[in-house]
């Protein structure tokens, strides 16, 4: 399995909380920063990483 694809599985199999924080996240709700998940830098997997 590649980190891509472990990433993919993460943001499939989130649990309810992490359900509900996204929904804040995303579409630039929260203070309209861009927040993106399970994003891989070097050969870690970040929970997730404002740009």
């Amino acid at each position: 399995m590649t980190l891509l694809d472990n990433a993919k599985r993460l943001r499939r199999e989130m649990t309810d909380a992490e359900q509900r924080l996204w929904y804040f996240l995303r579409a630039h709700r929260f203070r309209g920063l861009k927040f993106k998940r399970q994003k891989p830098i070097g050969p870690y997997i970040v929970d997730f990483i404002c740009t």
